[in-house]
Formats: C-alpha cells, sequence, structure tokens
C-alpha cells in the first residue's frame, strides 16, 4: 500500500486518509474511496492536495481483511455461539450469543497478532464470563489494506480459536447450615443473582444445622444439578463440616482452598457425578471473588481440575482489605 499527499488530479480511485471539509454543508470522511465526483467537489472546494492510502497488487481492503479474518475466527457461528457484526473502518465485532464462558486458544491469538502489526485482534481474558451480547473479541485492521499474505497466514493461525461455551446446568441447589447467631440466609440474593447471570432460576435455599449429619442427609436429598454448600461458619479445612458431610453422602472432594482472594475457602467436589461448590463466606457479597471463576466454568460444563485452580493464583489477587492485616512499609516489627 502506498501512502502519502498526492495532487487531486491524481487521486482517484484512492482512499481518502483524512477527512476534508467542503464547505459548511458537506464533508469527505476519511476511509471513502474517491470518484469522479468526489474530485470535481475538491476542485470546486480549491483542494489542490489531499493524502490517501493507495491499494497495491496483493493487498487486501480493510473491511475485507476484518471480514475473513472475523470469518477464521468463527466459521460456525452458531456452534461457536458468537455473532459477528458487519465490518466497519476495518473492524468487525466478535458477540456472545447469549451468556456464556469465553474459551479461547490463547497460543494461536497470540501466533495471530506477531504476524502484522496493521493486523490486530483484542480479546476479553480467558474463561471471561459474558452476558448476551457482550463483546467476545474485537478485530481491526488498523492500515486500509493489508498484504493477502499476511491476512492468509493469520487466518490459517485463528482457526476457531474462540467460542463461548454457553450454560449446560439447568438446575441449582443452595443449601446452608446455620449456627446460633450465624449469618443464616444472609447472601442468598447475591448468590441468585449470579445464577440468574447464566440465565438459571435457583431452588429456594434448604437451611440444616451446621452438623455433618444433617448437611450430608440435605445433600443426599439433592443430587441433581449443581449443588452448592454456604456453611454458617467458614470452612477451615478438607476434614471441616461441609467436606466431611459431602464425603459421607457419598460424594468426592477434588480441591479444597484456592489461591484468589477472596475466596481461599472454596472446595469443589461431586455427589452422583453432579458437581457440589462450597461456597467461601464471601459469596455473600456481589462482589468478584474466586468463587466466580470456578462458578462460571462449572454452569457452562468446563472441566475444572486442580491445575486449573492452582493457576488462578496469577491474577488471583483480587482486592486488598485492612481487615487482612499485614506488614507494611515504614512499619517496624519488635
Amino acid at each position: 500500500m502506498k501512502f502519502g499527499p498526492v495532487e487531486i488530479d491524481h487521486a482517484e480511485g484512492a482512499v481518502l486518509a483524512h477527512s476534508v471539509s467542503l464547505g459548511a454543508r458537506r464533508r469527505l470522511r476519511k476511509g471513502r474511496v474517491l470518484d469522479a465526483s468526489d474530485i470535481a467537489a475538491l476542485a470546486d472546494a480549491g483542494v489542490k492536495e489531499v493524502t490517501v492510502a493507495r491499494l497495491e497488487a496483493g493487498d487486501v481492503f480493510e473491511n475485507e481483511a476484518a471480514r475473513a479474518l472475523a470469518e477464521a475466527l468463527v466459521p460456525d457461528p452458531g456452534g461457536q455461539h458468537l455473532h459477528l457484526t458487519e465490518a466497519f473502518t476495518g473492524r468487525v465485532n466478535l458477540l456472545a450469543e447469549g451468556p456464556g464462558v469465553a474459551v479461547l486458544n490463547v497460543a494461536a491469538l497470540e501466533a495471530v497478532n506477531q504476524i502484522h502489526p496493521m493486523i490486530t485482534l483484542a480479546t476479553v481474558p480467558p474463561f471471561q464470563q459474558m452476558a448476551d451480547r457482550g463483546m467476545v473479541a474485537t478485530i481491526k485492521i488498523i492500515s486500509y489494506a493489508v498484504p493477502q499474505d499476511a491476512l492468509e497466514a493469520a487466518c490459517r493461525a485463528a482457526e476457531a480459536a474462540i467460542r463461548l461455551a454457553p450454560p449446560v446446568i439447568d438446575h441449582v441447589n443452595l443449601i446452608v447450615t446455620d449456627i446460633g447467631g450465624g449469618a443464616g440466609t444472609k447472601g442468598q440474593k447475591a448468590i441468585a443473582d449470579r445464577v440468574a447471570a447464566f440465565g438459571l432460576e435457583m431452588d429456594a435455599p434448604k437451611v440444616v444445622p451446621h452438623d455433618e449429619a444433617a448437611l450430608s442427609r440435605a445433600l443426599t436429598d439433592r443430587t441433581q444439578g449443581l449443588t452448592l454448600i454456604l456453611t454458617g461458619s467458614a470452612t477451615s479445612d478438607i476434614d471441616d463440616v461441609a467436606p466431611a458431610a459431602l464425603r459421607r453422602a457419598g460424594g468426592t472432594v477434588e480441591r479444597f482452598g484456592m489461591p484468589v482472594d477472596p475466596g481461599n475457602l472454596l472446595f469443589l467436589g461431586h455427589i452422583s457425578q453432579n458437581p457440589v461448590i462450597g461456597l467461601p463466606g464471601c459469596a455473600r457479597s456481589p462482589a468478584l471473588n474466586g468463587a466466580d471463576w470456578v462458578l462460571a466454568r462449572v454452569v457452562c460444563g468446563l472441566e475444572v481440575r486442580d491445575a486449573d485452580i492452582a493457576a488462578m493464583g496469577v491474577g488471583g489477587l483480587l482486592k486488598e482489605i485492612p481487615s487482612r492485616p499485614q506488614p507494611r512499609a515504614g512499619r517496624t516489627s519488635k
């Protein structure tokens, strides 16, 4: 692509690089492919020179290039649960078709951005929870055209590298354990709102004493779909009341604790092949915490392994509050 100022007599067929005013009521906007009438209007307005971009052999216009890359990323919009917007000024947005979680092939997407600096792709973080019509990614061709060979390489690297995982859970239970003077069902709305964000409804919570046997019976009664446990007293060990009750009911505990703050005291398990999440106390608040990350993946049918939770620690410092005292700069200890 050639870029630079030219006399208007040589500008027909080129792309206008900077908008030009033709008087109080008319303006030629950048990105316009100049035709004979535009050249005449420029001459009438006394404009003698404009800055243009002119495509050369082997160049692909910005909108065509953005569309091609979008279609390479999302060859099956219905199956990938993504909507592609129309290309405009070298940009195509990829929007979520319904709530879900963004699943990204990070290596492939990084490869796309390494091919040519004018071919760019920005996405939300991996496993980001999305609302319906939320923007999962945006493609932007920075220049007015890019070389075809670079575009083809980007399309090869991009093959189906983005999708939205929609909810697969159709039933959510909440069991709350209660202790004298405890929080009771406080926070139920915050948890119900989290579930509703996926287009799901949560059953009314079942409240039982903070006791291993009582919780075990409640778990045995509610084995369908996803079960959430919110304990009246924080779960501080893998042998504490809630994890022990899950095992007593015939379930398993795959992970206790996570390197995300707030959210450390989460546990994850299964009963009758259905997932169980032991929520940390911070889930009573609508603020983001580690349970949100696990809940989103579980609801959308994505495997959450021990290694997946361990990896959440990088970027897992979500909020620092004064109630977590620690040595500070300028403080000395005796």
